[in-house]
């Protein structure tokens, strides 16, 4: 795919890091439509559509964010569940891809404007550390009711995940980073290479201003974009990988 004007050159492979978003990228769902399960039918519809606006880039994110969990007002035992859905529901390929990237000894992270508890969940999942997790913590009263959100993470408004990738440490420089929205295609220029994810939903600004840009159902394609054929090459000598470099290649 040729370079989009007005973009940085993409930085070629190897990566010391990849890092991933999580709603529909590692996961098929949105963890917030999911809350909508939880919320009176009148709601439904409008949260959806405040969802959809913030991920085409039609209105700002933080306006969207702080009426979406004024609206939804979610309680903590929500998250688990949202949590268990997000890992139910991992995008083909996602365990393998985290797999074969910390096999090559990449730091693997998340990096998403979701809920931090059931981001977490996903993390836990997929063997990715702690520290390589950022999303945005919400606070609760004494009774588990929603109080507010952490107003100091920057993921909750545009531009909050180039400051999270902007402060990784050195070690995990270079990095790529693999996203589905607006807010993803942000970090285009900070990451060294952005990779669009569109196998859960195309998002025609993603696909057609990313650097590079996988439609498929699977993750696997990703790996392509961010490993050298010789990492390939020693994956191949590992039988558990054998699908996923099939996959990668179709």
């Amino acid at each position: 795919m040729p370079r989009p004007p007005g973009y940085p050159a993409p930085v070629p492979p190897p990566f010391a890091a990849v890092y991933f978003d999580c709603d529909s990228t590692l996961s098929a769902i949105e963890g917030v439509d999911e809350l909508l399960a939880f919320a009176p039918p009148t709601l439904r519809a409008e949260v959806a559509d405040l969802t959809n606006q913030a991920m085409e880039g039609t209105r700002p994110l933080a306006e969207v964010y702080e009426t979406r969990l004024r609206l939804l007002a979610p309680r903590r035992p929500q998250l688990d569940r949202i949590g268990e859905l997000y890992t139910a529901r991992l995008v083909p390929d996602a365990e393998a891809l985290v797999a074969a990237l910390q096999a090559l000894g990449k730091q693997v992270g998340i990096v998403s404007g979701g809920l931090l508890v059931p981001v977490q969940h996903v993390a836990r999942h997929l063997g990715i550390p702690a520290a390589n997790v950022h999303a945005v913590p919400l606070l609760f009263d004494d009774h588990g009711r929603y109080v507010d959100f952490d107003r100091s993470s920057p993921l909750w408004r545009n531009g909050g995940k180039i400051e999270v990738l902007g402060r990784l440490p050195a070690a995990q420089r270079p990095v790529a980073f693999v996203g589905d929205g607006v807010t993803d295609l942000e970090t285009q220029g900070t990451a060294d290479l952005f990779v669009g994810f569109g196998g859960v939903v195309t998002r025609p600004a993603v696909r057609d201003r990313a650097a590079a840009f996988v439609a498929t159902p699977s993750l696997a394609p990703v790996l392509r974009h961010v490993t050298t054929p010789a990492e390939r090459a020693a994956l191949a000598g590992q039988a558990r990988f054998a699908r996923l470099l099939s996959a990668a290649e179709a």
